[in-house]
C-alpha cells in the first residue's frame, strides 16, 4: 500500500479531528492541517494550500465555518485545481444537506477532474455536546428556532466513519452519500432524549432566528453567528424532514440514533458541571 499521506483539512474540527484519529488508528499515514498545525492551512491564505497538498494521495476537505458561506465555493474550486496540480488523486468533501451554496461546492468538486466522494450531512448531534448548544443545555434549556420542524440529526462519529471508508477502501469514488440519523426528531424530542440520558430536566424553548443569532454571537462571535443563523433560516423549513440511507450505503450498518449519542455523551460527563 502506498505510504503517501491522507491530508485532513480542518483537523481540529468536529469531523476532521475524528477522521484524523480514525485514520491513524488504522495505520494510515495522515497529514493534519489547520491554521496552527505543524502543516499550516488557512482558507484565507492560499499560499498555504500547495505545501499542505504536496505529496498527499487524498484529502478530506471541510470548509470552516460552512460550505454555504459566501466565498466558500470559489475557494473550494481553487483548492481542487491546486490539488490536481499537486497530484492528489481523491477528494472527500463534507457538504451540508439542503444548502444551495453547498450544492455549488459539490459541483466544483464533481467538475474538478479529480476522483471524489461527497458526504452531504444533516445537522450534527455534537452541536449539543461540543458546540454552541452545550452551554444552554448545561442550564437545562435547548433554545432553537424552527418551531416543530423535525430533523434527522446525525452523530459525527458516523460522518467520520463514512469519510475514513471513502479514503481507505475501494468502491466509494464518484459516490454521493447523504448521511442522516435513523429517525426524525423535533428539538423538543432531542431535549427529551438528553433529559433521559442525563437524568436532568432539559426543555426546548422555541425562539426566533434573531434570538438564535444573539445566543451564538455571545459564545462564538458575530461571524460564526451569521453563518449558522443563515443556515438555520435556510434549512429549518421542513426541507430536510426525511431520513436518508447514506450511512448504510457506505458502511453496511445503520446510523447511530440520537438517543445513543446522548447516552454516550452523558456517560462521558459532557453535560456535568465542573462542580
Amino acid at each position: 500500500m502506498t505510504r503517501q499521506p491522507v491530508l485532513v483539512i480542518g483537523a481540529t474540527g468536529k469531523t476532521g479531528a475524528r477522521v484524523a484519529a480514525k485514520l491513524k488508528a488504522e495505520g494510515t499515514p495522515v497529514r493534519v492541517a489547520s491554521r496552527n498545525a505543524e502543516t499550516p492551512f488557512d482558507w484565507d491564505v492560499p499560499d498555504t494550500w500547495a505545501p499542505a497538498l504536496a505529496g498527499a494521495r487524498a484529502a478530506y476537505v471541510t470548509y470552516f465555518p460552512d460550505l454555504a458561506f459566501p466565498g466558500a465555493v470559489e475557494k473550494v474550486t481553487a483548492l481542487a485545481a491546486q490539488a490536481k496540480a499537486q497530484g492528489v488523486a481523491h477528494i472527500v468533501l463534507l457538504s451540508g444537506r439542503g444548502e444551495q451554496h453547498a450544492r455549488l461546492g459539490e459541483e466544483a468538486i464533481r467538475n474538478s477532474g479529480l476522483d471524489y466522494t461527497l458526504i452531504r450531512s444533516a445537522w450534527f448531534a455534537q452541536n449539543f455536546s461540543e458546540g454552541y448548544l452545550r452551554a444552554p443545555i448545561m442550564d437545562g434549556v435547548l433554545p432553537m428556532p424552527g418551531g416543530t420542524v423535525k430533523e434527522p440529526i446525525i452523530d459525527v462519529e458516523d460522518i467520520a466513519d463514512v469519510a475514513v471508508a471513502a479514503l481507505t477502501q475501494d468502491g466509494h469514488r464518484g459516490k454521493l452519500y447523504e448521511v442522516t440519523g435513523p429517525e426524525l426528531l423535533s428539538f423538543a424530542d432531542m431535549a427529551q432524549e438528553i433529559a433521559q440520558a442525563t437524568g436532568r430536566s432539559i426543555r426546548h424553548i422555541p425562539i426566533s432566528f434573531e434570538e438564535f443569532h444573539q445566543g451564538i454571537e455571545q459564545s462564538a462571535g458575530d461571524y460564526v453567528a451569521d453563518v449558522f443563523t443563515a443556515i438555520a433560516r435556510e434549512t429549518l423549513d421542513g426541507r430536510n424532514a426525511q431520513v436518508s440511507g447514506g450511512v448504510f450505503q457506505a458502511l453496511g450498518r445503520p446510523a447511530r440514533s440520537f438517543a445513543e449519542f446522548a447516552r454516550t455523551a452523558a456517560k462521558a460527563g459532557i453535560w456535568q458541571s465542573a462542580a
